[in-house]
């Protein structure tokens, strides 16, 4: 994990712009809202999956970045005033609090760009018709279709009573379809076929799942110092979560169910996925 976490910084680092590169307050914004935070469990799940089909580790580097960009993006987006309105992340000052709300805003489109950018550079992979199906796959994840949508599912769930049907498809929009994005696009970049992203579409969605219930556990149990976040702040808001529909106890327990479905997706590829199957477990372990 060090090493990929640590490869993952070094690529992130080469392909933001400076911030002496004019205008230098926006890339310094950029680059602050990515570098020198973050579990980078996203590029973790892509270089892992890339690892089953022998990736070429620079592609699952560029793949990996394009994700981890959109999710760098999305949390400036959440934390201004407009959405959770946060002062906190990953243990320092959200974007609009260290710049301004502008500039959060300019960064948070600039690094949505830059995520194509990079997903899009010539020769990512040797197939072009599978570059552009990786392309179509982040721009899906990222939109009204993915991560957008639930967002603003979230949004208007606020103070509102959520069937767990409800909540799930809130949250494998929200939180689960970035993490597929990440699973299949490592896949692709090992020329993954039909029948073996299939079965890791269905670990990623089980593994999206788990990592927001275990995201709302958290949030009830760490403090904020643990969490580099305002903990307790979705119960504040008054916003639905696992824990709040279905109790402590409970949300524990589907967090293992849901841990155990994710490793028995992986089950045809054998020792292969065993850094999947450990990535699930991490999941689990967390504590921020």
């Amino acid at each position: 994990m060090q090493s990929i976490q640590a490869r993952t910084e070094a690529a992130l680092d080469q392909r933001l712009p400076g911030k002496h590169i004019v205008p230098g307050k926006l890339h310094d914004a950029m680059r602050y809202a990515t570098l020198g935070g973050g579990k980078r469990v996203r590029p973790l799940l892509t270089h892992a999956a890339g690892s089953i089909f022998d990736a070429s580790p620079d592609a699952l580097d560029s793949a990996a970045c394009s994700v981890e960009l959109i999710h760098a993006y999305s949390l400036v987006h959440d934390d201004l005033p407009c959405m959770d309105d946060d002062s906190l992340r990953r243990g320092k000052p959200t974007v609009h609090i260290e710049f301004d709300e502008a500039t959060a805003m300019l960064a948070g489109d600039a690094l949505q760009s830059l995520a194509f950018h990079v997903i899009a550079a010539p020769n990512l992979v040797a197939d072009g018709k599978r570059q552009v199906q990786m392309i179509e796959l982040l721009a899906l994840a990222s939109g009204s279709r993915g991560m957008a949508g639930g967002q603003a599912f979230d949004l208007a769930s606020v103070g509102k009573q959520l069937t767990l049907e409800e909540l799930e498809f809130m949250h494998i929009h929200k939180t689960g379809a970035l993490i597929r994005a990440a699973v299949l696009l490592g896949a692709h970049c090992g020329n993954a076929d039909e029948a073996a992203l299939t079965k890791l579409s269905h670990y990623a969605n089980r593994v999206g799942l788990l990592f927001q219930v275990v995201d709302d556990i958290l949030d009830t149990e760490a403090d904020t110092a643990t969490l580099g976040k305002t903990a307790g702040k979705d119960e504040a808001n008054n916003k639905p979560t696992y824990v709040s529909l279905l109790g402590l106890n409970r949300a524990k327990e589907l967090a293992g169910e849901m841990r155990d479905e994710a490793h028995a997706a992986l089950a045809e590829f054998g020792d292969r996925a065993q850094r999947l199957h450990e990535l699930a477990d991490f999941i689990v372990a967390r504590t921020f």
